[in-house]
């Protein structure tokens, strides 16, 4: 299987990996410095990162075809990256990451929430009962 027609599955449990080493890499990154100098520094790895790659992958040259809404909704999209960022580090060099990463992941809750009330999206019984698993499950691990 080519690596760019692997499908949704393989790259959202590739995600998963990353920000999983994210966090131990970050709670390490953090010790003993301003948690938003921490988070201004990987901000800037990860612009030089993707700049990086979309210009291998000849992606750039796909900027004029973006709408204003497009432009509208990824710029949201980075503030409230930004800010997650900022509260994840924040978080991190306050508590310990086997803590902080589970109540972190109740953003799988969050897009759920969002998913039905703002796209419409639906979820069947067993996925609402995965949500609740969740919940319970960051809870415990919180605790």
């Amino acid at each position: 299987m080519k690596a760019w027609t692997m499908s949704w599955l393989v790259w959202a449990l590739l995600s998963a990996l990353f920000a999983g080493a994210t966090a131990i890499l970050a709670k390490v990154g953090v010790a003993g410095i301003n948690s938003n100098l921490a988070t201004a520094i990987r901000t800037i790895v990860v612009v030089i990162f993707t700049i990086l790659l979309a210009a291998r992958t000849s992606s750039l040259a796909e900027v004029g075809k973006l709408t204003a809404g497009n432009w509208t909704f990824l710029a949201l999209s980075g503030v409230a990256t930004g800010l997650s960022w900022l509260c994840y580090f924040k978080a991190l060099q306050l508590g310990p990451a086997s803590r902080v990463a589970p109540v972190d992941k109740l953003s799988v809750v969050f897009v759920a929430l969002l998913g039905v009330s703002l796209l419409g999206e639906h979820l069947t019984t067993l996925q609402w009962f995965g949500v609740g698993l969740i919940t319970l499950g960051a809870i415990c691990m919180a605790v």
